[in-house]
């Protein structure tokens, strides 16, 4: 069944962008749930749909679109949260319902209610095209390799931002690379999960990895495990029961953190 799977060019296409957006999901998400920011997914997403119906309405790329719209989103998003009165989950909320709203408005006035919109809003594999698995690709890999490179600065604002600030980390320059990173993962992996279940690829392995493992590098790696498997379930069983892809890695993500869970309880995590 998995050979003859594979053998259409769409899901083989859907499989590696899913795989390498799911990984780079997973190591975000390990620093974004300890920050309390992993709602910023749920957040981008939807400002990430907003500008995809504006591309489509005006007949243009809509990765072209959404990348350079949503990074200045997710900055905005930081500089909102740490400069107002409007914090974190609330700067989050106000972004994303504008940005939702405004793409539904400017969808409901051209192009109308359509498939297209539903594959934004849910996820298909059918939505990868050839140049969008491309940019993808290159988009994915620039995101591990940034990770990467700044992991050392990443563990430090994690854990104790204000202790990395008294030693001279640019907290705030680190912050933004998380966020920016985050922006780029969520757009281009919207194609394939949908608006509504993209954040859950950050939110989930996360939580499972820490119901088990108490050291950061342990958790970063069980986490990008848990990300990887729970997607190529959900591509399995999209494919086997001819169900949507996002929502079936959802349900499977939800059911290893279940299992997590009961682990963490009987070992005394």
């Amino acid at each position: 069944m998995i050979a003859h799977m594979f053998s259409y060019g769409f899901i083989t296409r859907a499989f590696v962008v899913g795989a390498l957006v799911s990984l780079c999901a997973a190591l975000l998400g390990v620093s974004l749930v300890l920050k309390r920011y992993s709602m910023i997914g749920d957040g981008l997403s939807h400002v990430s749909f907003g500008a995809m119906s504006v591309a489509a309405a005006l007949n243009l790329a809509p990765l072209a679109v959404s990348v350079p719209v949503v990074l200045a989103a997710a900055f905005f998003l930081l500089r909102l949260s740490e400069n107002s009165r409007l914090k974190g989950d609330a700067a989050i909320a106000v972004v994303s319902s504008s940005a939702l709203a405004v793409g539904i408005i400017v969808t409901s006035l051209t192009t109308g209610m359509n498939t297209d919109v539903c594959n934004y809003m849910f996820g298909s594999v059918l939505a990868m095209t050839k140049g969008d698995v491309w940019l993808s690709v290159a988009l994915s890999i620039l995101v591990l390799v940034v990770f990467v490179f700044f992991y050392n600065k990443i563990f430090a604002v994690t854990f104790d931002e204000s202790f990395s600030r008294a030693t001279g980390v640019r907290a705030g320059l680190y912050n933004t690379v998380i966020a920016l990173l985050t922006a780029v993962t969520i757009v281009i992996g919207m194609r394939i999960m949908g608006a509504l279940l993209i954040s859950s690829l950050i939110i989930f392995p996360a939580l499972s990895s820490m119901r088990i493992c108490n050291n950061f590098r342990r958790v970063i790696i069980c986490s990008a495990v848990i990300s990887l498997v729970c997607f190529a379930g959900g591509m399995f069983a999209s494919y086997a029961f001819e169900t949507p892809v996002g929502a079936g890695v959802v349900v499977i993500n939800l059911a290893v953190f279940a299992v997590m869970s009961l682990i963490g309880r009987r070992t005394g995590r």
